[in-house]
């Protein structure tokens, strides 16, 4: 039989923990989940594609499931199909990502009809959890560790610290 093969991708700039939770069921609905860490061109990362490879490495270390982490720099259909997935798991959070989600689920369904996308509802509790949030508390001294992983956390107050100087 061949084995069922999702992607999930993002910048995880930085990981958190609404990012653990979409990964640790993502992986359950798989048989191999391959994370795929990207640049967005509209974002300005805090961490490198290098730093963030090995943080989402260490931090899903210890779940159960074949997760696989790779860096990709494309479309993501054709990431997708580089991988041999037939799905693309990706995480909603409110009808702001919704609206977005939907419109990318069918751009790549006319792009490729034979991988399908998956959404995962995040747990209620991480809903307001955004990478781009997380930063902005850090960088004005506030406490991130309701939102990552301490590993994390400690990685993004290092960072704060160093670019203040």
């Amino acid at each position: 039989m061949t084995p069922r093969i999702g992607v999930y991708p993002g910048t995880f700039d930085p990981l958190t923990l609404g990012h653990m939770d979409i990964i640790r069921r993502g992986a359950t609905l798989v048989d191999r989940l391959v994370i795929g860490v990207t640049t967005n061109p509209s974002k300005s990362p805090m961490f490198t594609v290098e730093e963030r490879m090995d943080t989402v490495r260490r931090e899903v270390a210890g779940l159960s499931g074949d997760i696989t982490v790779v860096q990709f720099d494309s479309l993501l259909m054709d990431f997708a199909v580089r991988e041999g997935a037939r799905v693309i798991v990706r995480g909603l959070r409110a009808v702001a990502d919704f609206e977005y989600e939907y419109q990318m689920a069918g751009m790549n369904q006319q792009l490729n009809r034979e991988v399908e996308t998956v959404f995962l509802m995040a747990d209620v509790a991480l809903q307001p959890i955004a990478s781009r949030l997380v930063k902005e508390i850090a960088r004005y001294g506030g406490d991130i560790g309701k939102f990552v992983t301490p590993g994390v956390r400690d990685q993004v107050v290092a960072r704060v610290a160093a670019l203040r100087g």
